[in-house]
Order: C-alpha cells, then structure tokens, then sequence
C-alpha cells in the first residue's frame, strides 16, 4: 500500500468521521411536537447517550413532549442512573411507554420507567424484577448481595419519592424480584396509564401539568407533530464496535500489524492498520462492561509473541503468548471481578471465537517454528553456509529488518539493545531456517592493524 494511497484513506475516514459528529439540524416547529425515542434492547452507554441527545434536541426544538418507548431486558446499572439524570433534569417533560404489546421494562429499565413524569404501559406488558445478581445471573453471596441490594434499593426509593410513585412496590423489585403487569402496576400506582397505543397515549397525557427544573410544565399532546429520533451514522457505527468478539477480533488485528511493522519496519500499511484497528477496538471496549486484566493480557501476549520474533528458538515466548492470549480473550469482558447491581444480559467474548483465536494463534507458531526450523533444531544446507558469513543491512534492524548476505535478501534479527543501521556491515551469527541472528560486523583488531 503506497504512502498517498494510505493518507487518502485516512483523510476520507477522518471526513466521514467529522460528518457523522454533526448532530442533525434543530428545526423549531410552528406548532406543538412531540420527540419519540425509541430503545430496543439492552441499556448500555450508547442507550444513555442516545437518550441525552434527544431529550437536549426536544429542548432546542421547543418540543412539548419526549416520549421515551421502551423495551429493555435490562442492563447497566451505571448507564441507567446517567438515563435517570437526564431524565430528572430535564427542562420538557418526559414520559417512558412500555411497549408494544409483549414489551418489558426489565431489571434496570424499571428504574427509567419511575423516573419519567409520565409512567405509561401498553396491554400486556410487564415492569420489574430488579433485584442484583452477578454477571450470567449467578445469586450473589449473602452479604455482598446485602450491601449492593441496600443501594440499589435507596436509588429506586429516591426515584419513586421524587415522581410521587408507590416507593414500598418499587422498592419490592429490588428487595424481591417483584414484577407487575400493566394492570397490576397501575392498581399499585407504579405507572400513571395504560394505552394501547401511542396516539391514544398522547391523547390522555394532553392537558397534564409536569414538574421539571424549569417549573411546571403544560403537556399539549392531543394533535402534535410526531417527530422520532433517528441514530445518526456514528451512532450507528458506535453500535457495530460495541461488540465484544469484535473488540478482540479488532484487537488481534491491531496486535498481528503491530508486529509486522516492528519485523519489517518501513512498510507504512501495517503500521497504519495497526493504529486503526486498536483505535476502533479501544473505542467499542470503553463502550462495554470491559476488563482492562483482559487488555493487559492481550497486550502482553502480542509483546510475547514479539518476543518469539527477535529470539526464534526459545518456544516459551510463544507458548507463554499463546496462554497470556487466550486468558486475555476470557477476562477481556464479562464483570468477573465485580458484580452487576442489577440483572444484566452476559457482555461475553464467545467462547466459540476464543476457539478460533487459540486455534489460529497455534497453528500460526507451529508454522512460524517450522519456517525458523526451530521445531526440530533443523537447518537448511544454505543455513549451515551462511552461519559466519557477513553482509550488509538493508533497513534498519530495530531489532527485525532485511540483511543482504551471498547476493540473498534475508529477513533478520539482532539482540535488543544493538543498534544496526541501514548499510552497516553484518555477521551472521545464528541461523533459523530463513530467519537469520546477526550482529554489527567488528573488525578483528589484527586485521585492523
């Protein structure tokens, strides 16, 4: 890949990228509007991003209503008390619909329907069940259970005291694992409504006073435009990233250019892809329930298998990367060290790819052993020649680079720490298959003089 093929490269993803930042334009309406956001799945930081986006657009826009649909398993505790910030400060007021039929608001979507102003369901469907468990669903042991059920239950009580709900119901999602129906949630004064349907819901919530931080607020729904909020391209592109066997996939990548580049220095692509794959991997793990263990792990393994590269012939390098590699790939994801306060879907790398990297990560050094002869000690008839021989580097050697020795080019590796530049005259010292040890050529001080 040529240098100005690269910059192009870049310049276009940097463009696009700049495009995809700009919010869509604010549009003030010449009558009363009502913003609909809808959330489809788990609560995670993109849900509360994309939540503070809208309700700040319904802000500029003037709009008379935010209407927040929803339908969540659950998810974050921390992305869910950012929604229920949001929320509560602000300045239009918000109503959260469970729905269509069939929907839930889950684990921590509970949280977030009792923060709205307006608590709204469709015909059956469900709201709670929130009480703490580990990642995967595991119980809790009895006293970490105690002290993360004690908090979560004073934030759904705060919630409920500041909306005016039902806090002893509430609070039984938590203490119990408690979860109502529609009906029931209405009965217990959990939700406000019920209704079928949006504009049947639009047509109760008209006429309704809100409190918001800028004071009560008159809710004129009957009738509004419907606007919904769309994703906007980095939206969704922040939604592909947020995938753990992707960040690790992303990762590998990162980490096999990485070492191309410092094998074969000079080449400019691996390098760059090696940029852009971590860059992209960093950005969907600060979007997941990461360990930065796994990161360390992987980081090590990658240095490992470098290490496998400047010394062929020591396999505990590679072996020791190939551990480091799959430990990194368990850890990376998955909240082993600290439970979730709330029931959460599993943020897991699939143990089915982490079957195919170990996989691939052995067969690769088995290859790499053979090609450097170091799986039997064997060495070429040319190998056996050119131990003694000397040459000249081709690029600089820091430590990996290309050596000309008996009018061959050959890839080479000297010891770190010895600096051998470009048009230095080489020794070899050592040879593995095609890859040969070298050292900066002395000059007998006899034949000096």
């Amino acid at each position: 890949m040529s240098i100005r093929l690269c910059i192009a490269i870049l310049g276009v993803a940097a463009a696009t990228f700049i495009l995809a930042l700009q919010p869509p334009d604010s549009v003030l309406a010449d009558g009363p509007n009502v913003l609909v956001i809808e959330i489809d799945g788990i609560i995670d930081p993109l849900t509360a991003d994309h939540i503070a986006r809208g309700i700040g657009k319904a802000t500029k826009d003037g709009a008379s209503l935010v209407v927040i649909q929803l339908d969540t398993p659950g998810g974050l505790l921390d992305s869910t008390r950012e929604i229920v910030e949001s929320i509560l400060e602000s300045e239009v007021p918000v109503a959260v619909y469970v729905a269509p039929a069939g929907a839930r608001a889950a684990s921590a979507g509970t949280f977030v329907a009792a923060a709205a102003n307006f608590a709204v369901m469709a015909p059956g469907t469900n709201i709670g069940a929130a009480s703490p468990v580990a990642s995967g669903g595991r119980d809790l042991p009895t006293t970490l259970s105690r002290k993360i059920n004690q908090d979560t239950r004073a934030f759904i009580r705060s919630i409920a005291q500041e909306r005016g709900r039902n806090a002893n119901a509430l609070e039984d999602t938590v203490r119990n694992a408690a979860a109502y129906s529609a009906e029931e949630a209405l009965k217990l004064g959990v939700i406000d409504l019920i209704a079928t349907d949006m504009n049947q819901m639009l047509v109760q919530l008209d006429g309704l006073t809100a409190t918001t931080p800028a004071g009560q607020e008159l809710v004129s729904s009957s009738g509004a435009e419907v606007r919904r909020l769309h994703r906007t391209l980095l939206e969704h592109a922040l939604r592909i990233l947020a995938n753990p066997n992707l960040v690790l996939g992303l990762f590998l990548i990162g980490g096999a250019a990485l070492i191309l580049e410092l094998v074969v220095p000079g080449q400019f692509g691996p390098g760059i892809l090696a940029v852009l794959a971590i860059a992209l991997g960093f950005v969907g793990f600060m979007n997941l329930p990461g360990s930065w263990l796994g990161v360390g792990l992987i980081a090590f393994a990658v240095l490992l298998f470098y290490g496998e590269t400047v010394a062929p012939g020591f396999s505990l390098f590679g072996l020791g990367g190939i551990v480091s590699l799959i430990l990194g790939s368990i850890f990376l994801f998955g909240n082993f060290f600290s439970p979730s306060d709330v029931p959460e879907p599993s943020f897991m790398v699939s143990p089915i790819m982490i079957g195919i990297v170990a996989g691939l990560a052995i067969g690769v050094w088995i290859l790499f052993m053979k090609s450097t002869g170091t799986s039997s000690g064997f060495q070429t008839e040319a190998g056996v020649l050119l131990e003694g021989q000397k040459g000249v580097a081709l690029s600089d050697l820091q430590p990996s680079g290309r050596v000309r020795v008996s009018n061959e080019e050959w890839t080479a590796s000297a010891d770190p720490g010895v600096s051998i530049k470009k048009g230095d005259e080489v020794q070899v010292i050592a040879v593995y298959g095609r890859v040969l040890k070298v050292d900066k050529h002395r000059q007998d001080p006899e034949t000096s003089n």
